[in-house]
């Protein structure tokens, strides 16, 4: 199966992703020098641990709920919401419940 999903078809993000069992499953949808964009299913009780990215990202939710804490502020997306991460915060991710989002990675192209 391709990363990329093809062009000029349309696609329901439901079929794109296969959830897994107690884990995290994704699946890059487009990639360009500017950025990504990534379809994320996490099952109850996973997340990501605290990091830091060197890049601008928006987390859209598309089903149940997520807990974002993002340089410490705690914050409940639910589905229809978009979260912001500003690049070089630590951030963290926690699914109370089964969920699906869109992670969309923006790169600064300043001086590339």
């Amino acid at each position: 199966m391709k990363q990329t999903i093809p062009p000029a078809e349309v696609h329901s993000l439901r079929s794109l992703i296969t959830p897994t069992e107690q884990g995290i499953a994704s699946r890059v949808l487009a990639k360009a020098a500017g950025g990504s964009i990534t379809l994320f299913a996490f099952d109850s009780g996973q997340g990501l641990t605290e990091h830091t990215s060197p890049f601008e990202a928006l987390v859209l939710v598309l089903e149940g709920s997520l807990m974002l804490t993002i340089g410490g502020a705690a914050v409940r997306a639910m589905p229809g919401s978009i979260v912001r991460m500003p690049a070089d915060i630590p951030h963290a991710l926690d699914a109370p419940e089964a969920c699906r989002m869109l992670l969309i990675m923006l790169r600064d192209l300043k001086g590339a």
